[in-house]
């Protein structure tokens, strides 16, 4: 289909979204570039985080929290069990369920990324006003609704 043969509504929604995408794709690209440093990937960063702020979560919860498929969490998790940041733990009531917890190494670790991470974060979007925060924030919880 040629770009001529689409409606003006739909030129004008692709173009949102190639705008939206580039956007993510460059401030994520930027944010994430700290992580290097503790040699993390953003996946890693994402569990840690998780696992931080809500405490020990199955592998399933972990899941919907980073928004991986459960074969890829599988290989984050192994890498962190590798580096000895996170230790799994089947519980005696459900051997069926893996419960993920971070180890001393592993807290000490994110509590001392995370709050550079969210100064990263605070200068990339420091271009926006509170305003135009709080508006795009009320936006994109749209997006969420739409999919439900």
């Amino acid at each position: 289909m040629k770009n001529t043969e689409i409606t003006e509504e739909q030129r004008n929604t692709l173009g949102l979204y190639i705008k939206l995408m580039r956007a993510t794709n460059m401030v994520t690209g930027r944010i994430h570039n700290h992580l290097k440093v503790d040699n993390l990937t953003v996946s890693q960063f994402a569990v840690l985080e998780a696992l931080y702020h809500l405490g020990p979560l199955s592998q399933g919860e972990l899941v919907e929290k980073i928004l991986k498929s459960n074969a890829n969490l599988t290989t984050v998790v192994d890498s962190l069990e590798k580096k000895q940041l996170v230790r799994r733990d089947r519980p005696e009531s459900d051997r069926r369920r893996i419960v993920v917890h971070l180890t001393d190494a592993g807290e000490s670790l994110i509590a001392r990324v995370f709050p550079r991470h969210a100064e990263v974060v605070e200068k990339e979007l420091a271009f926006l006003k509170s305003d135009e925060k709080n508006m795009l924030a009320s936006i994109l919880r749209r997006f969420k609704a739409e999919v439900q």
